[in-house]
This record gives structure tokens, C-alpha cells and sequence, in this order.
């Protein structure tokens, strides 16, 4: 019954200044929003990362070819090594005793067309093992298999944004379309894949903008000057995900020996760098979280600030409750009673502000937003305890007046 007068004179109080109550929990609310809005890019940016890195194979190493700035250091360059080739593939897959196969990768961009449909696509020569390497599965038909690459067929197989464009709501296998100035057959269209357009890995792209020939066929019809790598990109699928650290080190070494020592070639393993975005990614949840709590922080000093400038202005009131039979803990209990309801209700507002910024930001920035139930718990969860730590003082201020200095205070 008591706590229930308390609240009662204490949201009388709130009731009676308005204005100022609304000001002082502007704090919390910007506060609030500002820690949710910050901890679900984060997590969206997290969730991001991790789908690319899964994307890309989390049992492969990525070698990817460093092409030469200029002609000049192509020609000088190629006295030592010419680059990545099919034999590299070969010999990682032959020497190397943690690789389960390697995979090599010619791409070209290539204008692509259909009856009256054309667009520029990236056309990726292959083998059949590209499929299993990056769990990529054929959704219409069937993917490339060895006797395509052996006999260098002029077949294609689709990724799902090309065919959608080229063919809309026809069928596509079997049909034959323009890449360049060959005609091919369709066999295949893959899945579809979710885009993720350029979270800032690097090493992945839209698979679903690919369309797939057999690597001897794209070294046929795609031919290259004696300077440039005859490919561009070796997956390599390795037999233990442990010892995958192990293993990009051996590729390392035998590419570099097998290329007199030149570093033409990047190794990347996306394993280790989901953890290094997952350690950068924890730092700056860090840095965000704090920036957005020295908002609340400010909020907390406005509601202190106002608490005591209305412990001021009630002084009379405080010692008219004391005169009548009010104790210490009573006042103490109806100012402290107001700061947790500024708090409350301005973490409240805020919850629904920073939900309604994180979908402002991935509409119009397009960035990834996860709002999880964890984040707008713990910010509403300081929004509150700001309230109390800060509503203490002011509130043991008032109940510490002498009732008789408070009903001669003017």
C-alpha cells in the first residue's frame, strides 16, 4: 500500500511537469535506440561474414593469382614462373597428402545472349568438382562432369540470376545460347545463393551472376598472352578441417617452389579469416556499445539533474509530507519512484526507436540488422539500472531534509 501511494504522487509529479520530464528522458531514449541500433549492425555485419566464409568452404584454401601490374613485369616476371596453371592443381592434388582434390578456375567476362536477351556475365571454366568444393548444387539438369572437361565441350551451365535474366519463365536445359561468339549447350542451372554483395571479404562474388563451362573448353575459347597465369583461381578441398593450417602451409611451399621462389599467388583460408573478422568484429561491438552507452550515461546525469532540481522546488512539498506523518523512506521511495519510471518509460520508447532505426539503415544503406532479444534486453536493462544509481542521490537528498527548514523554505 505504500509503494503504491509512492508511485501514485510520484507519476503526479511526472504528470505536473511535462515538459521537462519528456527532456529528460530524451537521454535515455536516444540512449537506448543508439546501443540496440549499434549492436544489430554488429551482429547482422557478424552474420554477414559468417555466410560469406561459409560460401567460400570452410574446408578449402583459396589460391588466387596476382596478376602483373604492367606488360613489362609480365615479361619479366615470366622468365621464373608464368603463374597459376592447371598443373599446380594437379600437383597439389598429387604431392600434398591433407588435399582431397584442387580445383582450378579460369574467369573472363563475356557478353552473353539469348534470342533477343544479352547481358555481360562472369564465365567460369571448371571441373566437376567445383560443385562439391563449394556446396553448390545443380537445381535444373546436372553440372559439368568429366567427359565435358576431357572432350572440352561447349556446354554451360547457368547460375540462377543469368538464367532468370536470359530466359525469364522458360525452360533453359538443352537450350543453346551465345557466349561471346561460340554457341553452347545449357545443362544445368545451379541453386540459388544468397548475394552478398561485397560485405568486404574479397575472395567471394555473386555465384549467382556465374555461368560454369569446363576449364579446357574456357582455355580454349578464352585464350591468353604468354605473360598472363593460364588461370586464375585453385580451390583446394582439404581431407581434415583440423589440420587445414597445416595443410595451407604445405600449399604454400609447394607452390612457391614449384614457381622459383616468386610470389605471384595469394593463399587465403577462410577458416582463419572468420575468426579475424570474428576478433575485429568483437572490437567493434565494443567500441559501438561504449559509444552508445556514454549517451545513456548522459541521460543518467539529466535525470540526476532534474531529480535534484525538483527536489529543490519541492521542499515545502517534502516537509508538508514530513509535518503529516511521511517517514524518510517514503520520500525516499516517491523521488526514486519517479527517475525509474523516466527510465522505464524513456527505455520503452527507445526499444521501438531502435527498432525502427534498424530498418532505416538497412533500407537505405543496405547494411544486414539483427535485432536480437539479448540486445534489447540489455539495454533496457541499463536504462533501468541508470534510472535507480542515478535517482538515489537526488532522492536521499530529499529524504535526508529536516521537515522543519522544508516548511520555512520560500
Amino acid at each position: 500500500m505504500i509503494y503504491q501511494e509512492s508511485i501514485l504522487i510520484g507519476l503526479e509529479g511526472l504528470r505536473s511537469h511535462k515538459l521537462r520530464s519528456i527532456l529528460t528522458a530524451l537521454g535515455i531514449i536516444f540512449g537506448v535506440a543508439a546501443v540496440i541500433a549499434m549492436l544489430s549492425i554488429g551482429e547482422g555485419a557478424k552474420e554477414e561474414a559468417l555466410k560469406q566464409i561459409q560460401l567460400m568452404g570452410m574446408n578449402n584454401i583459396l589460391i588466387d593469382d596476382i596478376p602483373p601490374a604492367d606488360k613489362e613485369e609480365g615479361k619479366g616476371r615470366s622468365n621464373l614462373s608464368r603463374g597459376l596453371s592447371p598443373l599446380d592443381a594437379h600437383a597439389l592434388s598429387q604431392v600434398n597428402p591433407l588435399v582431397a582434390t584442387a580445383i582450378p578456375q579460369r574467369q573472363v567476362k563475356a557478353t552473353v545472349g539469348y534470342g533477343r536477351e544479352t547481358l555481360e556475365a562472369m564465365v567460369v571454366g571448371t571441373t566437376p568438382d567445383f560443385e562439391t568444393a563449394m556446396n553448390y548444387a545443380a537445381k535444373e539438369g546436372a553440372f559439368l562432369n568429366y567427359l565435358d572437361v576431357t572432350e572440352a565441350r561447349r556446354v554451360v551451365v547457368l547460375g540462377a540470376e543469368v538464367r532468370a535474366q536470359l530466359f525469364h519463365f522458360q525452360n533453359a536445359v538443352y537450350e543453346q545460347i551465345k557466349i561471346g561468339k561460340s554457341w553452347y549447350t545449357v545443362v544445368g542451372v545451379m541453386e540459388r545463393k544468397p548475394s552478398l554483395g561485397g560485405a568486404g571479404l574479397g575472395a567471394t562474388q555473386d555465384l549467382n551472376k556465374n555461368i560454369y563451362i569446363p576449364i579446357t573448353c574456357a582455355m580454349k575459347r578464352f585464350p591468353r598472352s604468354a605473360f598472363e597465369s593460364e588461370i586464375d583461381r585453385i580451390v583446394v578441398q582439404v581431407t581434415d578441417a583440423d589440420r587445414i593450417q597445416e595443410a595451407a602451409q604445405l600449399v604454400q611451399q609447394t607452390l612457391r617452389r614449384r614457381h622459383n621462389m616468386v610470389n605471384d599467388f595469394t593463399v587465403t583460408v577462410p577458416e582463419a579469416l572468420l575468426k579475424q573478422r570474428q576478433k575485429t568484429q568483437r572490437i567493434f561491438n565494443i567500441v559501438m556499445g561504449a559509444i552508445a552507452g556514454i549517451s545513456l550515461l548522459v541521460g543518467g546525469i539529466g535525470i540526476m539533474n532534474i531529480m535534484l532540481a525538483s527536489v529543490l522546488e519541492r521542499t515545502r512539498e517534502v516537509g508538508v509530507r514530513r509535518a503529516v506523518g511521511a517517514r524518510r523512506h517514503d520520500i525516499l521511495g516517491q523521488f526514486l519512484v519517479e527517475a525509474v519510471i523516466l527510465s522505464f518509460v524513456g527505455g520503452a520508447i527507445g526499444v521501438l526507436l531502435g527498432f525502427l532505426l534498424t530498418k532505416v539503415i538497412a533500407l537505405y544503406a543496405g547494411w544486414r540488422t539483427i535485432v536480437s532479444i539479448g540486445a534489447i534486453l540489455l539495454a533496457f536493462s541499463v536504462s533501468a539500472a541508470v534510472g535507480i544509481v542515478f535517482g538515489i542521490y537526488p532522492a536521499r537528498k530529499a529524504a535526508e531534509l529536516d521537515p522543519i527548514v522544508a516548511l520555512r523554505y520560500e
